[in-house]
């Protein structure tokens, strides 16, 4: 239906085609009640409520709270000469002049067979490296993020699991279960007592710590030189491929502790 306004325009003419003679039922015939009271839950302007948020304060952040972060750290190997503020130098000084820097260091161990540690809060994709500019964040000194690290990781591994591997009368035992942590084992009493009761038996302990996501461990028999030989291409190919590597040295434990691998001298 076409309308002629009266003075002969047809504008109109395309919406009253479109409408009809009535306006459509969700047009206003009244006006608001400006005096009714606001739905909260209502759209507004194509737009809904959002929901209540819950996300963490900055103020309570692991990189800013001290109670945040302690449930938070592990320990982690890095290689050799790792770059950083080391632990063993850190005083009153030198920490407020890292504080001052625009990059602070972070802060880097000292671990076994020259090994470095440093000290990680997890995240989403990657983890946050402790530096002097945590510290004065937390107000707490290097020795309680050691401790704190140490025995996070120690709850971790208590019921992590391990890979037992059997072939004739060789034997491998691995960490590899993708959380992380898995090199950094070999820092635990615990675990290197338990290697050395599981292997040390039937000859010496070799120990592979290639990459941060996997520890290797492998009874090398007296007279066995092959084994030793693959147990250290194996490592070498490991350490090679790794986005994080560690070591690409062969260990091995001798009164439990961790040391560089002497040779095959004293397996005939």
């Amino acid at each position: 239906m076409e309308r002629d306004l009266p003075d002969g325009s047809d504008y109109g003419r395309d919406t009253a085609r479109d409408l009809g003679d009535e306006p459509p039922a969700s047009f206003r015939d009244t006006a608001p009640d400006v005096l009714a009271p606001i739905d909260p839950l209502s759209p507004v302007s194509g737009h809904v409520v959002a929901p209540e948020s819950h996300a963490q304060s900055i103020a309570e952040s692991p990189e800013h709270d001290w109670t945040t972060a302690e449930a938070l750290l592990f320990p982690l190997l890095r290689p050799t000469g790792t770059q950083g503020l080391a632990v063993a130098d850190i005083d009153a000084t030198v920490l407020a002049a890292e504080g001052s820097r625009n990059h602070s260091q972070p802060l880097v161990d000292e671990g076994p067979c020259d090994l470095s540690v440093v000290y990680a809060i997890p995240g989403l994709g990657f983890d946050a490296i402790v530096n002097a500019d945590h510290l004065l964040s937390w107000g707490v000194d290097v020795a309680a993020v050691q401790d704190a690290a140490m025995r996070n990781l120690a709850a971790w591994s208590a019921t992590a699991a391990w890979t037992d591997e059997v072939s004739g009368e060789r034997r491998l035992i691995s960490s590899d279960t993708g959380d992380g942590w898995d090199a950094a084992r070999i820092l635990l009493t615990d675990v290197r007592d338990r290697l050395v009761a599981e292997l040390g038996g039937t000859g010496r302990v070799l120990i592979g710590l290639p990459e941060r996501h996997l520890m290797v461990a492998g009874a090398l028999r007296p007279g066995d030189d092959e084994f030793a030989a693959l147990f250290a291409e194996f490592v070498l190919e490991q350490s090679g491929a790794a986005d994080e590597p560690v070591d690409r040295r062969i260990f091995e434990l001798v009164d439990a502790q961790l040391v560089e691998f002497s040779g095959l001298h004293a397996t005939a």
